[in-house]
């Protein structure tokens, strides 16, 4: 029986390749992402609020909520590492650009209580 030679690659390709792979994974993610928390917020199912983080209306969407979060909490840890400031400022900056961007409709938690924008 003859032994077929094994194909070797350098770490650098490994490392390279998988780096292609998680960006291109990233990318796929941050899309389907985008799609469902506008398709979330339209529903009336998630909020925002003034944290700059969504907020499950609805309990059986929490999972997909904690998502989101969780991908918006690295950007807020980024960002606050960078300017040396806390990831709450961070959150409350970002909040106050959520709020202006959303569309008409969209649940805001404001003081307290639900309100539609």
């Amino acid at each position: 029986m003859q032994r077929i030679p094994r194909i070797s690659t350098s770490k650098p390709f490994a490392a390279t390749t998988m780096q292609f792979i998680l960006l291109a994974f990233m990318l796929l993610s941050s899309a389907t992402w985008a799609g469902s928390l506008e398709a979330l917020r339209a529903s009336g199912a998630i909020g925002e609020s003034f944290t700059g983080y969504a907020v499950a209306r609805d309990a059986s969407v929490q999972a997909q909520v904690d998502v989101i979060n969780a991908q918006r909490k690295a950007i807020y840890q980024k960002k606050a590492t960078a300017q040396g400031v806390s990831i709450d400022q961070v959150g409350q900056v970002y909040a106050k650009e959520i709020f202006n961007n959303v569309p008409a409709g969209t649940w805001i938690h404001v003081n307290g209580n639900w309100v539609k924008k």
